[in-house]
């Protein structure tokens, strides 16, 4: 696992966490227990339990539950990568062989149903009925979207429709993180809404990073092309700001028009999202997410997890990867 400075103070907390995780493959067939303890070993920087626990930690939650917690929203996590990557046909991620590099479809997506049903088990040890609730809306919203995604969305230029898009793919699990661990814990209504406002925000400033590096990162690391999303006629943010302030630009037309599946137009395009202000600009978008979540979270009680908190916003738009 990579760490970073918010992590710090509750990294035995993340293994327990892990730990917990680990322990959802203990009486299962052994290839299934293999495949997540791969999954689990690959990387990733846990950022959503982190989320969970310093929130939690801040107002005040039982340890025990906030454990259980993180691990059940990291496993509904690990779910969906397993059946994105399945979905996408990468053999890829983090710069280690995915699940279905190394199983056939069928197996891959069992492994992923049997990580949805653990981590629905772990939110029912929280005891909450209306986390459980919010854990099952939250999955239904993952899975819309991604249907949405793949059946309406492809060509579509519409700032509406990627601000929804995104909300769908990741803010809605960020918002749920922060919102359950503020429902576990001796909080006023008042402020598990701030809690799912603040989850929000930086749920939206970190997919919109993640579209920026789509564009930016590394390709060998990513494990995909450059403007991946966009060869699969997905138009993100600076995408978006490239077509509305290039809008006669031959290329923009084509996708316009449907043209998306021309890859040498489309990277080509992509070259010119590159060279352009247009990066700048969306990540200007994402910081001022997290400005207005840091805003959130000023109004909660100094203490060393709202501070852990503010590092982590900051972090989450100056990763690289």
């Amino acid at each position: 696992m990579n760490s970073y400075p918010a992590l710090a103070p509750i990294q035995a907390m993340i293994t327990e966490v892990e730990a917990r995780m680990c322990a959802q493959g203990e009486d299962c067939h052994p290839d299934l227990r293999a495949a997540l303890e791969h999954l689990l070993s690959s990387g990733g920087k846990r950022i959503r339990p982190t989320l969970v626990l310093l929130v939690g930690r801040m107002l005040g939650a039982p340890h025990d539950k906030l454990i259980t917690l993180g691990a059940a929203v990291e496993m509904l996590h690990t779910a969906t990568l397993v059946h994105d990557d399945l979905i996408d046909g990468s053999l890829l991620r983090r710069g280690i062989p995915t699940l279905n590099a190394r199983w056939s479809p069928a197996a891959t997506v069992l492994t992923g149903d049997f990580i949805f049903a653990r981590a629905a088990k772990l939110a029912a040890e929280t005891e909450n009925v209306t986390l459980m609730q919010w854990f099952a809306e939250t999955l239904a919203v993952i899975v819309n979207g991604e249907l949405t995604q793949m059946f309406t969305s492809r060509g579509l230029i519409s700032r509406e429709n990627y601000y929804k898009r995104i909300f769908s793919k990741t803010a809605s699990l960020f918002e749920m993180c922060a919102r359950a661990a503020a429902k576990v814990s001796p909080a006023d209504d008042e402020t598990v809404e701030s809690m799912r406002r603040f989850g929000h925000k930086i749920g939206m400033a970190f997919q919109i990073v993640d579209d920026i590096l789509d564009f930016t990162g590394d390709q060998a690391t990513v494990g995909k092309p450059l403007g991946s999303d966009l060869l699969q006629g997905l138009v993100t943010l600076p995408a978006l700001y490239y077509i509305e302030t290039h809008p006669n630009d031959p290329d923009v037309h084509l996708l316009r028009d449907g043209g998306w599946g021309n890859r040498e137009r489309m990277e080509r395009l992509i070259e010119s999202i590159r060279g352009s202000d247009s990066i700048q600009r969306s990540m200007q978008e994402a910081r001022d997410y997290i400005e207005d979540a840091l805003e959130i979270l000023a109004s909660c009680p100094p203490s060393p997890e709202r501070d852990s908190l503010e590092q982590l916003s900051r972090y989450i738009i100056d990763r690289q990867v």
